[in-house]
């Protein structure tokens, strides 16, 4: 269950963390108000630095990690949350070492290396890339950082929600992309204390839904993944991951999204707002339209969870 004082510790990492991030722009967006008859919201996280939201979960980690004065930290990433530890590491001067998957995007794993963080290739998925991470943390008796199975990373993503409440004070509804839940926990979370009516919207690739499955069985389990133009929400769930249970208490509904929908969000999105997107934040688009008979003059909200995607993805959904 998400802490009474959740929000109370989100504003309180918001503050923390304010120097090192982008307060990123809340925009109106008339044209999937139009084609939907809602009135649509979009938080652009693409915007932020490093291009995810991720910065901020990581950032909050680490600015509370150097306190420690950790000889080394360890993490693993499908690259988004690597860009983001290498981008914070960097600013707070500390080392750290990124396990990522063969199957990181290549425009990632350049943004990764750009901030001078070292990395190690292990495993086919971010799953695989976890579990090396967290046996070599333990191994050598280091830290290990969680991409998303972390109270303070899930703080750090829920100060999306806190920059969206300074503008907007009723939403009926928020579509989010779900990976490992950290995202739908942190900004769900928060917006369920503020708005309670809120109906929380989980979006997932049906190629890689982990999340998805756990909800509907009630258990997190070993599912079939498949490649997905969503490489930011792919791979296994840690199990005993506390995000299931977090998004067990604030997701109303789960939707699965196909390949096709995911692209066909993704060049419409682009092509319509002028502005570059990743797989991840297309499929909470293509949730929305899937879904959107069911809000027609309600307020939605989408998160658009970040823009790191690689040259050859780009040209193969544009086209």
């Amino acid at each position: 269950m998400i802490d009474p004082n959740f929000n109370e510790m989100v504003d309180a990492a918001l503050l923390r963390i304010s120097n090192f991030i982008r307060k990123t722009p809340l925009q109106h967006s008339q044209i999937l108000s139009t084609l939907s008859g809602a009135e649509v919201y979009l938080k652009l996280e693409n915007y932020q630095v490093t291009g995810s939201f991720k910065a901020r979960g990581a950032t909050n980690k680490l600015m509370l990690f150097s306190e420690q004065q950790p000889q080394k930290i360890i993490t693993a990433s499908s690259g988004n949350h690597g860009s983001a530890v290498a981008y914070a590491s960097a600013k707070l001067n500390l080392d750290v070492l990124i396990f990522l998957p063969e199957t990181v995007s290549p425009a990632k794993l350049k943004k990764i290396k750009s901030y001078g963080a070292e990395v190690k290739i292990s495993g086919h998925d971010s799953g695989d890339a976890e579990v090396a991470a967290k046996d070599f943390a333990e191994a050598n008796n280091y830290p290990y950082l969680s991409p998303y199975n972390d109270v303070d990373v899930i703080i750090g993503q829920g100060t999306a929600a806190a920059e969206v409440c300074q503008e907007i004070d009723r939403l009926d509804a928020v579509f989010i992309a779900v990976g490992g839940g950290g995202l739908i926990s942190g900004i769900g979370g928060y917006l369920k204390q503020k708005i309670p009516a809120i109906q929380v919207v989980a979006c997932s690739p049906e190629n890689s839904a982990a999340m998805h499955h756990a909800l509907g069985v009630g258990r997190i389990e070993q599912i079939e993944h498949s490649e997905t133009l969503s490489d930011g929400t792919a791979g296994a769930l840690e199990e005993g991951s506390i995000t299931f249970d977090y998004c067990q208490s604030i997701i109303d509904r789960s939707l699965l999204v196909s390949e096709d929908q995911i692209a066909e969000a993704m060049k419409e999105f682009i092509g319509n707002h002028q502005m570059l997107i990743e797989g991840a934040a297309a499929v909470a688009i293509a949730g929305f339209m899937k879904d959107q008979e069911n809000w027609k003059n309600k307020k939605v909200l989408i998160v658009i969870c970040g823009a790191n995607v690689s040259n050859e993805i780009l040209l193969r959904v544009l086209k």
